[in-house]
């Protein structure tokens, strides 16, 4: 064993060190505290570092609600390293309790310092390295507690064959040999046979008698700790951010670690520490409480710091909500859905290293931001946001001048319904006093980028889409205006237009031509094998007749002359169409 006086060097010096250590991360001001909590480096945790307002804080550094937080577990470390570290109690040891004293102070020191070497080597090194060293600590438990029970020493024989049983099984798994498996079940058998050892031996201790109630008491804390990290293992990810989860693991360690010292300090019989006085005794259970649970309280943040998230991109934006239709606490969201959506196969418009509030930032700042500004922020961020986009954020800023984007799903469809009203009472019928037996104007709306024309087809022909396809054919190939194949005709239009006036009619017999006021006027035939024939209506791709057409094929079945006369006045393109029985199969150009 050590002289007192090497003890009491290494004490006050890893407690300094980690004390000043503390002091050094706060005043340069950087991801060092990380190291002093965790003794490794904030990469190797994969964290990310944000400041307050979620953005990547770029200079490597914590947030200071989190760096306060941090050096507070950096504060509770030093305390448990001077509670560890203290001058083992003098007095005889027999053969038995000298390795066990060993072996427990072996433990300390693998788990603070030597299993940061131990990481070096192969998995399996360290798993059987444990196995050996927790099966001598078990035998020796078992021999040098005193008991009192019978069932007691059995209960812990059997908890220990557990505990065992778990590590002998992780060796198995790092030697990829058969093992147990990775189930829940498995794992909550293991996670609660840790549990049970800690208490059969905290009541072991106390009927030995050789233990002090403070050792107990720590005893009983490691057991309570890993208990309540029994839930957590499984909904630590949706509660807590990795800092705090990490922070409360070491919190435990720290715990079970202080009590393995403290049982090995105490061994010998002759050492029994005395009570301490009621005050005393208090006071030291404050201490104990007040160290155990101020990591936990530590990493609770004030409300102004973030929880930082990473929402998973969905499918659910896909259809783009109205802003109308969401509640305040909905748009965040669907504007998170937004930046980081995959839909199309494009990549999202951040990567899923920045958090929740670092994008919301991004989007606000984008919100406020001059056009100089405006160009910095997208420079920094990698990303394009639209109005659409930034609507869910400040809509009282894009509102202001897209106010169309703050309507709701019923609001958007009543404007639809007045702006069809208002572009069909912009055209005319052409031949007013030639009334049909059925008949429609109305504006017919194309493709903005270019659109070979409208269909008049029988929508109740098995083969009309082959027909529709073999029409445009016609017309891409020929360069006409017209592209017929029996029971589907395309019109298509002369200028380059997005939208023109359209009227249909349907007579019983064949008008006279009135080529007066009329550019071009063509006839062809057209089959109605179902005794329908239309226009289309405008559907959900926005292209189509702004109001409902009727059904041309007054005769029923059988077959049609398609009369198509096209001008150009004040509204733009106009084109009157006119459905009237006829066999013939020729086509005529009756103007020009």
């Amino acid at each position: 064993m050590l002289p007192d006086g090497l003890w009491r060097i290494a004490r006050l010096g890893v407690v300094g060190l980690v004390l000043a250590a503390a002091v050094a991360g706060l005043v340069l001001g950087d991801a060092r505290p990380w190291m002093v909590v965790d003794w490794s480096l904030a990469a190797y945790a994969r964290l990310r570092v944000f400041d307050e307002s979620g953005a990547l804080n770029e200079s490597g550094g914590f947030g200071a609600p989190t760096t306060v937080a941090l050096l507070g577990a950096a504060l509770v470390k030093a305390v448990f390293l001077w509670l560890i570290l203290r001058t083992p109690v003098r007095g005889p040891l027999d053969r038995r309790e000298k390795a066990l004293r060993g072996l427990l102070y072996l433990t300390v020191a693998y788990t603070l310092v030597l299993r940061y070497l131990v990481y070096i080597l192969p998995d399996a090194v360290g798993v059987a390295f444990q196995l050996a060293l927790w099966t001598a600590i078990d035998i020796l438990y078992l021999l040098v507690i005193r008991w009192r029970s019978r069932p007691l020493r059995v209960a812990a024989g059997a908890m220990f064959a557990v505990e065992l049983a778990g590590l002998a099984d992780a060796l198995l798994y790092e030697l990829d040999l058969p093992d147990l498996g990775t189930g829940i079940a498995i794992q909550l058998v293991m996670a609660l046979g840790g549990v049970a050892v800690i208490v059969v031996t905290v009541a072991g201790q106390r009927r030995d008698g050789r233990w002090s109630r403070g050792t107990q008491a720590l005893g009983w804390s490691a057991a309570g700790l890993q208990a309540l990290m029994i839930p957590l293992d499984f909904l630590a990810d949706g509660i807590f951010d990795r800092l705090t989860t990490l922070v409360m693991v070491q919190t435990v360690t720290l715990v079970t670690t202080g009590w393995i010292a403290a049982t090995a300090r105490e061994l010998p019989p002759e050492g029994h520490p005395a009570d301490l006085p009621p005050a005393r005794r208090r006071a030291g259970r404050l201490t104990v409480a007040a160290v155990v649970l101020l990591p936990v309280l530590a990493m609770i943040h004030p409300e102004q710091t973030p929880h930082l998230t990473y929402t998973d991109g969905s499918t659910d934006c896909y259809d783009r909500p109205a802003f109308g239709d969401l509640k305040p606490a909905e748009r965040d969201a669907v504007f998170l859905c937004l930046a980081r959506s995959t839909d199309g196969g494009t990549p999202p418009m951040f990567p899923d290293s920045v958090p929740d509030q670092g994008i919301l930032t991004y989007g606000r700042a984008l919100c406020h931001a001059k056009d100089r500004e405006k160009q910095e922020i997208l420079k920094r961020s990698g990303w394009n946001a639209d109005p659409e986009d930034l609507v869910y954020l400040c809509p009282e800023i894009v509102g202001a001048s897209h106010p169309e984007l703050l309507w709701s799903t019923a609001e958007r469809e009543a404007a639809d319904i007045a702006y069809l009203a208002e572009e069909n009472a912009t055209c005319r019928d052409p031949w007013p006093r030639t009334k049909g037996v059925v008949q429609a104007t109305a504006k017919y709306f194309l493709f903005a980028d270019g659109d070979f024309g409208y269909l008049v087809h029988d929508p109740g022909d098995r083969v009309t889409e082959e027909q529709a396809e073999e029409a445009m054919d016609r017309i891409h190939d020929d360069g006409a205006l017209f592209g017929v194949a029996e029971s589907a005709v395309l019109v298509g239009h002369v200028e380059d237009v997005i939208d023109l006036c359209l009227t249909v009619k349907a007579l019983r017999t064949a008008p006279p031509r009135r080529t007066a006021g009329w550019e071009q006027i063509n006839e062809m035939p057209i089959v109605s094998r179902s005794g329908r024939l239309t226009v289309p209506e405008m559907g959900e791709d926005e292209v189509g007749a702004g109001a409902p057409m009727p059904n041309l094929a007054i005769a029923g079945k059988g077959h049609y002359r398609l009369r198509v006369y096209v001008r150009f006045g004040d509204t733009g393109e106009e084109h009157l169409v006119v459905v009237f029985p006829g066999a013939s199969k020729k086509r005529l150009t009756l103007k020009p």
